[in-house]
């Protein structure tokens, strides 16, 4: 069973408004004793990828996009943190191959494990507009904008509708702008959230 703090920061009611975490994840980040702090990131970008998935869906009926992979790719990205938790407050990469293997090794599926690998490597080979909303919505939920991130993601708004690539500027740039003036809020729910126990004062 979840600790309170961890089920708190997974879904109970929360200010500013986010949408509790799936199950599955739950279950995860319960299996992997993962930190409020953790959990709280988690559920406030995949709110984030929530609202970028549904704003962009009426403008790109087209866009081939799996909507329930994007949302459990957001709710999982940062999840090898759960073993590298310095990397929760300092910079590292070391959490994306291992929470990959943490999710493939929890019988999570490869196409939805990928995203620990992929959210902070958009321009690598065979990355698809999944990874990217995935990778968009890990920047956007801190108010983030990332140019060259953005225009890959453009490419795949106009392949989809035909338009002309500064019209899904257009769309994107209004849609990635509402998201991200709720940073603040978001950023605020995270910080209420605990930092795992440093080494020295955990359980032996």
């Amino acid at each position: 069973m979840a600790s309170a703090a961890l089920a708190h920061a997974m879904s109970d009611p929360s200010d500013p408004p986010l949408r509790p975490l799936p199950a599955r994840v739950c279950a995860l980040l319960e299996t992997l004793a993962a930190s409020p702090r953790l959990a709280a990131h988690l559920r406030a970008v995949h709110d984030t990828a929530w609202e970028l998935v549904r704003a962009l869906e009426p403008h790109y009926p087209s866009l081939h996009c799996d909507r329930e992979a994007v949302l459990f790719g957001a709710a999982t990205h940062d999840i090898g943190k759960s073993v590298h938790d310095a990397e929760l407050s300092g910079p590292g990469s070391a959490h994306e191959q291992t929470g990959y293997e943490l999710l493939r090794s929890q019988g999570v599926e490869e196409h939805l494990a990928r995203f620990a690998r992929t959210h902070a490597a958009w321009t690598a080979p065979g990355v698809t507009v999944d990874d990217l909303l995935v990778s968009m919505a890990d920047k956007v939920w801190k108010g983030k904008r990332v140019i060259d991130l953005e225009e890959l993601v453009i490419g795949h708004l106009t392949a989809a509708s035909g338009q002309e690539p500064w019209e899904a500027f257009l769309v994107l740039d209004d849609i990635a702008g509402r998201i991200a003036a709720g940073a603040d809020a978001r950023l605020a729910f995270q910080a209420r959230h605990a930092l795992p126990a440093p080494p020295s004062d955990r359980p032996r």
